[in-house]
């Protein structure tokens, strides 16, 4: 009679702690945070951040997202604005939607048609420069590196 209900708590214990490893924060639409945010697991930001934002998995910044200041994360998504640093230590996906403006460093870059991405960008421990004022020129989902781009363009006028 009561082994049954031990089972099913125990079941839901070890839901719970599974699901806290791999659960999604989320600053919804109309929030603002000043100051530090450190999260161990997926965060998404439909408001506003203005300070310092560290996290052990992905960053998304949604569409009505704005971040101003550093973020630190192993993945990240903008389709929202970010002013500030930004270190991706694998991928940064830039969206159409997306205004990035301020200093990348990532391992891997994709920006979409139409996104507006005006940084100093260090990829792989080179230093790369995309500071043209104006929307960002690379094809959707494909992987940029702004200074073969600009060579290749030069190469392609000649």
């Amino acid at each position: 009679m009561f082994g049954g209900n031990n089972k099913k708590e125990s079941t839901a214990k070890s839901n719970g702690s599974t699901s806290v490893s791999s659960g999604l924060n989320s600053l919804v639409k109309g929030t603002v945070v000043e100051g530090t945010v450190k999260s161990e697991s997926d965060i998404r930001v439909d408001g506003t951040i203005k300070g310092t934002l560290h996290c052990d998995a992905k960053v998304i910044i949604g569409p009505t997202g704005y971040v101003e200041g550093e973020i630190r994360c192993q993945n990240a998504v903008v389709e929202g604005k970010f002013e500030g640093s930004i270190q991706v230590a694998e991928l940064l996906n830039i969206r159409e939607s997306a205004s990035v403006s301020g200093e990348v460093s990532t391992e891997k870059l994709i920006v979409q048609s139409g996104a507006t991405f005006n940084v100093t960008c260090s990829m792989g421990g080179g230093i790369t420069s995309s500071k043209n004022g104006s929307k960002a020129s690379a094809q959707d989902k494909s992987t940029v590196d702004s200074n073969s781009a600009k060579s290749n363009k030069a190469a392609s006028a000649r």
